[in-house]
């Protein structure tokens, strides 16, 4: 059975990467062992994502699948200093407008992946944080009224 898991990004030049190119890269062993082909992927841009944390609130954008497996990329991604070795195909099945999309710290204290919620920021401190089954249902009731079809939406992150 597929799992779903937030993947949480933190830049908008990777989030335009990661939106446009439908794809997904990770740094040298530093692939989560959790993630699989055909597992759901809830795109999640955090509050520092556009450079302006305290106007940004953390959102999930995007409802993805992870379309092949994990792999050595061919030549590496770079973002700044930082380079991404690993990767995979993502397919983005819907996507919200540029910067708008679910304020997941309003469902904190309804979902179970965030035991703490005055501590629940602490564990998005990650690339991808593996949702409950539970959780996974209430985020995608929750979201689905703020996505709309990827063609319709992608172009306004293409300028990320």
């Amino acid at each position: 059975m597929a799992a779903t898991h937030l993947l949480i990004i933190g830049d908008r030049e990777p989030l335009a990467w990661v939106v446009t190119a439908q794809r997904m890269a990770f740094p040298r062993g530093r692939v989560p062992s959790s993630l699989a082909e055909g597992d759901e992927l809830l795109i999640y841009t955090t509050r520092g994502c556009f450079h302006n944390p305290t106007r940004d609130l953390g959102r999930i954008v995007a409802r993805a699948r992870v379309a092949g497996p994990v792999r050595v990329l061919p030549e590496p991604v770079r973002f700044g200093e930082r380079e991404f070795t690993e990767g995979c195909e993502l397919r983005i099945e819907a996507l919200a407008p540029f910067r708008q999309g679910l304020v997941l710290r309003d469902l904190v204290p309804r979902l179970s992946v965030f035991p703490d919620p005055a501590s629940w920021s602490v564990r998005l401190r990650r690339t991808v944080l593996t949702l409950p089954p539970e959780d996974a249902e209430l985020i995608g009731r929750e979201l689905a009224p703020h996505l709309r079809s990827y063609e319709e939406t992608v172009d306004g992150y293409r300028t990320a």
